[in-house]
């Protein structure tokens, strides 16, 4: 992934689910101000690490053979701001997948506060090979789980 959101992996179980971290900073060049003045993480953004933590997911699952490209989403409710600073929890989860499909569930909580749900979030299974070369991932994959990763 060019744009790389997530920071760690914290656990992951093949074909089930994720838990991922991003640690956000003042000096990233996505925060707005809100219609209240609050300097906060655009809520599209919040949910890009939902997908990216699926991803990783489906990548990890698949010995990075597979990769996700977002299709659609059904639903998406934000309950929060996210502010500079804070440490984003995020996880997903598979609700049903195909050979060539699969529909994830995801949530991003803030010192455990739920700031954003996500549900229906329709990817094509894609070759991975075809997006980023294996090797690239594989060292990305050893950084985020912080271990040793063979596909």
């Amino acid at each position: 992934m060019r744009f790389q959101l997530i920071d760690r992996i914290e656990a992951w179980q093949p074909g089930c689910g994720i838990t991922a971290r991003k640690v956000t900073a003042a000096a990233e060049e996505f925060w707005y101000a809100d219609s209240a003045g609050w300097i906060v993480m655009p809520p599209e953004l919040v949910l890009e690490v939902v997908c990216q933590a699926a991803t990783w997911l489906i990548m990890l699952s698949s010995g990075f053979e597979r990769r996700a490209l977002l299709l659609a989403v059904g639903e998406m409710t934000v309950h929060g701001c996210v502010e500079p600073g804070d440490v984003l929890t995020v996880t997903a989860t598979v609700a049903s997948s195909i050979a060539d499909a699969i529909v994830v569930d995801g949530r991003v909580e803030v010192e455990g506060r739920t700031v954003l749900e996500a549900s229906g979030i329709m990817c094509a299974l894609r070759e991975a090979e075809t997006l980023q070369a294996r090797h690239d991932v594989e060292r990305m994959a050893r950084c985020l789980l912080r271990t040793e990763v063979r596909g």
